[in-house]
């Protein structure tokens, strides 16, 4: 158990370092295309990645006896990222990286009331100081929440809506289907709101959306086998790695500086990693 978590963790610290690049470049794109056209080109591009997957393993891939799954997965999943996207393009790229960081703390509850699975004081534990470490990061006041924070909340909601889904088809479907599944269902329903708000798109901005589909396909992949090979609830904590990579991006790209709060608030949720990943052995 403690090696899967551990391989769990890997993975995830990974996905989030690629997703970390991948809101990077959704910020960029944001200047010139329509969040709509980005969520499309996110997924049509990330499904053009995996073509030389999908001619390797042909109908393999498409074999599923959860199909609702994966129409739930990806409506939910499109919706986050709708709500995700929308917000890193009217919002500092670090914080929105730090709202998203509110996802794990909705994956435990949302892992005991559907999938049966309880957490351990440990992960429990880590769950509360790494909400700490997330609300000094925030420093909550009433600036702080506004309406584009609270769209960004829901995105994090249905995000962990959508890993804990992934939790639930792991038994039967492979990483590479459910990313295949995803990628199909999102792209066609992404299709007409990117049709209604059509922007022209420049010949240099197709390079960074194919790097968008290289990152975004690659880190989901990451992501989908971090939560099929450990339980959510113990797992998720290892999301909290996104700060890092935020306020390192944002530091570099944009110039911004983090704060002291947000130093303590990193401490913090790395501490809490760490009370995870070395105690879930340990009965409660």
């Amino acid at each position: 158990m403690t090696s899967n978590l551990r391989q769990a963790a890997l993975f995830l610290i990974g996905g989030e370092a690629l997703l970390a690049i991948m809101g990077a470049l959704i910020k960029y794109l944001s200047e010139s295309l329509s969040t709509e056209q980005i969520v499309f080109f996110r997924n049509a591009a990330g499904l053009i990645i995996l073509m030389p997957l999908i001619l390797r393993q042909g109908t393999t891939l498409l074999k599923t006896s959860v199909w609702h799954w994966h129409l739930m997965r990806g409506l939910v999943g499109v919706s986050a990222m709708y709500c995700y996207f929308w917000a890193l393009g009217h919002m500092p790229l670090t914080e929105a990286f730090l709202v998203k960081l509110s996802s794990p703390f909705f994956m435990p509850l949302i892992g005991l009331l559907w999938l049966g699975e309880r957490a351990g004081k440990y992960s429990i534990a880590a769950v509360f100081v790494g909400f700490a470490g997330v609300a000094c990061i925030l420093r909550p006041d009433d600036s702080t929440f506004t309406f584009i924070a609270l769209v960004a909340l829901l995105g994090a909601f249905l995000a962990a809506l959508a890993k804990v889904t992934i939790r639930r088809m792991s038994e039967t479907e492979s990483s590479q289907t459910i990313v295949f599944y995803f990628g199909v269902i999102a792209a066609l329903v992404s299709a007409p709101g990117a049709a209604v708000t059509w922007q022209p798109v420049s010949a240099d901005l197709w390079g960074w959306i194919l790097l968008l589909g290289l990152v975004a396909t690659l880190g989901q992949l990451a992501l989908t086998r971090a939560y099929r090979t450990a339980p959510t609830g113990k797992v998720g904590v290892y999301a909290y790695s996104a700060v890092l990579y935020g306020a390192l991006m944002g530091w570099l790209i944009w110039d911004e500086i983090p704060m002291w709060t947000t130093w303590l608030g990193a401490s913090l949720i790395i501490a809490a990693g760490f009370i995870n990943l070395y105690k879930p052995s340990k009965k409660a």
